[in-house]
């Protein structure tokens, strides 16, 4: 196996019908291995608020447009999928659950990272909140702006796992994915859907894994 290793590697490069199912095939592993690895208790690390950048300096991301123009008074949350409570949560209702605050660590796969101030309610509160069945393996979600993702529900249930609502102590603006986001220490930034419009928990992981995961990033996109 360890002489022929050399000789699949230069198939995989060599052969253009071979790097497709070899490079999926990876990523699939290290998808594997990664949520293998996860820990609920392992956090990512927090900083002090001398660490943090200036607001002014942390960068805005998108995927399409910087605004996409969300209504605020009307924006509703659309829970659905393998609940006990589905419907339409208000902006006010995810406020009431437990407000968590976290300096940490945004990381870009595009080869930036910045430390900034995050306010939000715990993902797995939301999921107390509307009761997700004990069958739930992940969440999808879709955006204001046609993005979408999903995430395993054992990163949903981490501590530091945010619907975040504000930054540095004030609201979300619309380049940071107001009026709601997905703020994970423990995944990549191009997990961190912003405008969100669609909470889909479900069993079973539908064709849509991701925007930029269908186009061939990692699923997990794991830290």
């Amino acid at each position: 196996m360890l002489k022929l290793t050399p000789v699949a590697a230069i198939a995989a490069v060599t052969f253009k019908g071979a790097r497709g199912p070899i490079a999926e095939a990876g990523l699939q592993f290290s998808d594997w291995v990664s949520a293998k690895q996860f820990c609920q208790d392992h956090l990512a690390e927090t900083f002090s608020d001398s660490q943090i950048a200036r607001f002014e300096d942390f960068p805005y991301n998108y995927y399409d447009v910087l605004d996409p123009q969300v209504d605020l008074e009307s924006w509703t949350l659309t829970v659905e999928g393998q609940v006990e409570r589905p419907g339409e949560y208000t902006l006010d209702q995810i406020k009431d659950l437990p407000r968590i605050t976290q300096n940490t660590r945004h990381i870009c796969v595009e080869g930036w990272d910045v430390i900034g101030n995050f306010g939000g309610a715990r993902i797995s509160d939301l999921l107390r909140l509307v009761e997700a069945r004990p069958a739930a393996r992940f969440i999808e979600v879709y955006c204001a702006d046609d993005y979408y993702s999903s995430i395993d529900i054992e990163t949903a249930h981490h501590p530091q796992s945010l619907l975040c609502y504000e930054m540095y102590g004030k609201p979300l603006n619309a380049g940071h994915g107001a009026p709601l986001r997905l703020q994970m220490p423990t995944k990549l930034g191009y997990k961190q859907a912003k405008y969100l419009a669609t909470f889909r928990i479900t069993n079973v992981l539908g064709p849509r894994r991701g925007y930029w995961e269908n186009l061939g990033y990692s699923w997990y996109g794991g830290v």
